[in-house]
């Protein structure tokens, strides 16, 4: 399964299979830095972010991390 095929085993999941780096990669590639910094407000977005300065960051904080998720979720919403 790709992380764009639908998920057989939680369908109702749309976090499930798709890893944190795709999940930063794609928000990046739909909104860039600047508008993710001011949509989910983390530092890491905003004083020269990385995508790996970012990951490392959010793999060591839920309550970012749990951010970012609901922000993808939301832009998933938005695209159907």
């Amino acid at each position: 399964m790709t992380d764009k095929e639908p998920n057989k085993t939680q369908p109702n999941n749309p976090l499930h299979g798709v890893r944190l780096d795709t999940i930063l990669e794609e928000l990046v590639a739909e909104f860039g830095w600047d508008e993710m910094g001011y949509q989910v407000n983390l530092n890491c977005f905003k004083n020269n972010p990385t995508i790996k300065s970012s990951l490392n960051f959010l793999r060591k904080t839920p309550w970012a991390r749990k951010k970012v998720e609901d922000y993808y979720i939301w832009m998933i919403e938005r695209k159907k």
